[in-house]
C-alpha cells in the first residue's frame, strides 16, 4: 500500500518534503526561528502596509536582550497558539502550522540549553553571588559602552575588560583576606570565570544545533520540527493537549473560506488588488413575448465554478496553468488600519466554514448596501508559495442589470530576509608581512559577550513575561498572518508580474463563456453582452498592474 494511502492516516502527518507546492516560503518563515541575527533586522522586512514593532526593554537591562530568533520564535508562538489569541489571516501558499512547529521546536532546544546554563550558573555563579555581580556589571558596562558610535571611546571596552582582569589577578596574589574569607573571595574571582568556559562549551553546541537547522530549512532538507510536548501520552498531561487542540484549531483556520477586504491593503492573505474587469448590461429578453426565464446569481456562479476548475485542461500539450483551486468566499469589509478582525459567527459557521447554504443565501441576496458579499476565487500558489495569484469573481443583479466583476490579486514572495543563509562571522585584518593587504579570519561562532548574554537570560527564561520586560520582545503587525505579514510586490520580479498578469486573460474568458451559456439558456438576448465581452478580451489584452482600490475622489 502507498504511503499516500491509509498508512498515512495511521502514521499522522508527515514531514513536508522538498518539492512540495509551497515548502520555500514555508521553511523562510521557519528559518527565522532558529536565527541569531540581532532582533533589529526583523524591521528589514517590514513594507508599506504592515510594520513589525521592536521593544527594547529596560535601557539598564541590555544584558537580557533577545536575538532575532528567541524573539520571533517566542512572539509567534504567543500570537498563534495563545488562550484567547485574536484572529489569524491565513497564510496562503504556506503551511503556518510547520512554521510554528519549528518555533516550538527551536524554543524547546534552547529550554534545554537555559537548564544547563541555569545549573553551571547555581554552582559556580549563585554559590559566589558577589565574583558574578561585579564580573556582570563589567560586561554590561563593556557592552554600552562597546556599541556607542565613538570609536575611541567604545575601543575602550575591551581596554576595561583586560584592566579588570589585571585587577583581579591581582587581587588574587595580595588577598587582603584570609582564612575561610580569603579562600571564598578567591573562588568568587575565579567560580564565574571557570562557568563561563564551560557555558562557552553549552552555548557553542546549541549555536550549531540551531545554526544547521538553518541551513537545511533554507537549503531544503526534509528536517522536521521534533515536538514532544504536542503528543499527550496519557490523560494527565492537559498541557500537552491544549497545545495539541490549539495547533488543530490553528490548522482548521487555515482553511477557513471566511476572508477580509482592508480596502487599499487588498484582501488580507491574498495582497492588493491590481486589475478589474467589469461587464454590466441590461437583462434583455430574447422573446419579449415570453421574457427572461428566471435564475438567480447563484446560477451563473456555479456555471462559472464548473468551468473554471477546467483551465488546466487544453488541447495544446504545450504546458499551462497547473490546477487552480477554485473556492467560494465570504469577504468582510474591515477598515483599512483595523487592528483585528472578527470571524463570521452562529449557526451559518462550523469549524471556521461558512456553510454551503449561507453562501448561496448571501451570493443571491447581499447584493447592495451592508453585510458581507460573495465571491468567487481561483487562485494559485506558484514559486514554491512565493507567489499567490489569486482571481476573484463576483456576480450581481441590480434592476435587470447583470453586473460580472472580475479582479486580480497578487501576493509577492516572502522578504529577503527570511531567504538569506547563516555565514559564519569574519573579520578583515591586515597581513603580517604585507601590511597592507588584508585577509579575512573566522571569528568564533559564540562571543564572549553573547555567552554572558545567554546565561543571563538562562536564569530569568522560566518566566518570559519577566524576561520581555527587561529585554524587549517583538511586537507582530496586526491582522496578524504569517505569509503576508512579510510578503513583497511581486512586480519586482519579471517572472513573477509576467505570471500575474497572464492569468487575467484566460480567467475572463472562461467567466464571461460561461455566464453567456447560462444567459442563452434562460432566454436571455447575449448581443450586447457578447459586444462587451469582446471589448473586454481586447482590453484585457495589454493589463497593467495599478492600485485600483487607492480612488482618486
Amino acid at each position: 500500500m502507498s504511503v499516500d494511502g491509509s498508512y498515512a492516516d495511521f502514521f499522522g502527518p508527515q514531514v513536508p518534503r522538498a518539492g512540495d507546492e509551497g515548502q520555500t516560503a514555508t521553511f523562510a518563515l521557519a528559518s527565522a526561528a532558529y536565527r541569531d541575527n540581532p532582533v533589529e533586522d526583523i524591521k528589514k522586512a517590514d513594507n508599506e502596509w504592515h510594520q513589525s514593532t521592536v521593544s527594547v526593554g529596560r535601557s539598564w537591562a541590555k544584558i537580557f536582550r533577545p536575538n532575532l530568533g528567541e524573539a520571533f520564535s517566542q512572539a509567534v508562538v504567543d500570537r498563534m497558539l495563545g488562550v484567547g489569541r485574536k484572529p489569524l489571516i491565513q497564510s496562503f501558499g504556506t503551511e503556518p502550522q510547520v512554521v510554528v512547529e519549528h518555533c516550538l521546536a527551536a524554543n524547546r532546544i534552547r529550554r534545554e540549553r537555559d537548564k544547563r546554563l541555569t545549573g553551571i550558573m547555581l554552582l559556580f555563579g549563585v554559590l559566589f553571588l558577589p565574583g558574578l555581580l561585579v564580573w556582570l556589571l563589567v560586561f554590561q558596562l563593556r557592552a554600552t559602552v562597546g556599541r556607542l558610535d565613538n570609536r575611541r571611546v567604545s575601543g575602550m571596552a575591551t581596554v576595561l575588560l583586560f584592566a579588570v582582569g589585571a585587577l583581579a589577578l591581582l587581587f588574587l596574589l595580595k588577598m587582603p583576606f584570609g582564612g575561610l574569607v580569603g579562600w571564598y573571595a578567591r573562588g568568587a574571582v575565579v567560580a564565574p570565570v571557570v562557568g563561563w568556559f564551560l557555558a562557552k562549551r553549552v552555548c557553542e553546541g546549541t549555536a550549531q544545533d540551531l545554526r544547521g537547522r538553518w541551513d537545511s530549512l533554507l537549503a531544503g532538507s526534509s528536517i522536521g520540527a521534533k515536538v514532544p510536548e504536542a503528543v499527550p501520552t496519557s490523560p494527565n498531561q492537559t498541557a500537552a493537549e491544549q497545545l495539541r487542540q490549539s495547533l488543530a484549531r490553528l490548522s482548521a483556520e487555515q482553511q477557513s473560506n471566511s476572508v477580509f477586504y482592508a480596502g487599499p491593503k487588498g484582501i488580507l492573505g491574498m495582497g492588493t488588488r491590481w486589475g478589474a474587469w467589469h461587464l454590466a448590461e441590461e437583462l434583455t429578453p430574447l422573446d419579449p413575448n415570453k421574457g427572461v426565464h428566471e435564475f438567480r446569481s447563484w446560477t451563473v456562479i456555479r456555471a462559472i465554478h464548473d468551468q473554471l476548475t477546467l483551465l488546466n485542461r487544453q488541447s495544446l500539450k504545450t504546458g499551462g496553468f497547473p490546477p487552480p483551486s477554485v473556492r467560494h468566499w465570504i469577504v468582510t469589509p474591515v477598515g483599512e488600519n483595523a487592528k483585528a478582525v472578527a470571524r463570521p459567527e452562529g449557526t451559518d459557521v462550523e469549524a471556521y466554514q461558512v456553510k454551503p447554504s449561507a453562501i448561496e443565501n448571501i451570493c443571491n441576496n447581499q447584493q447592495f448596501g451592508g453585510g458581507d458579499r460573495h465571491y468567487l476565487g481561483v487562485q494559485w500558489p506558484l514559486w514554491d508559495g512565493q507567489l499567490i495569484i489569486t482571481m476573484m469573481i463576483t456576480v450581481t443583479v441590480l434592476h435587470e442589470t447583470l453586473r460580472i466583476e472580475v479582479t486580480g490579486h497578487a501576493l509577492g514572495p516572502v522578504n529577503g530576509l527570511f531567504t538569506t543563509k547563516p555565514e559564519a562571522p569574519t573579520k578583515e585584518v591586515a597581513k603580517t608581512v604585507r601590511f597592507w593587504e588584508t585577509r579575512k579570519v573566522t571569528l568564533p561562532l559564540v562571543t564572549p559577550d553573547e555567552v554572558v548574554r545567554l546565561a543571563a537570560r538562562a536564569t530569568l527564561s522560566w518566566y518570559p513575561p519577566l524576561l520581555n520586560w527587561l529585554g524587549g520582545s517583538i511586537g507582530l503587525p496586526e491582522p496578524f498572518g504569517l505569509r503576508h505579514a512579510w510578503a513583497d510586490q511581486p512586480w519586482r520580479h519579471r517572472f513573477m508580474a509576467d505570471d500575474a498578469l497572464r492569468a487575467a486573460t484566460p480567467v475572463l474568458r472562461v467567466v464571461h463563456a460561461a455566464a453567456i451559456k447560462v444567459l442563452k439558456e434562460h432566454d436571455v438576448d447575449t448581443e450586447k453582452f457578447g459586444s462587451r465581452s469582446a471589448f473586454l478580451s481586447t482590453a484585457v489584452q495589454d493589463p497593467s498592474p495599478r492600485k485600483v482600490d487607492v480612488y482618486d475622489a
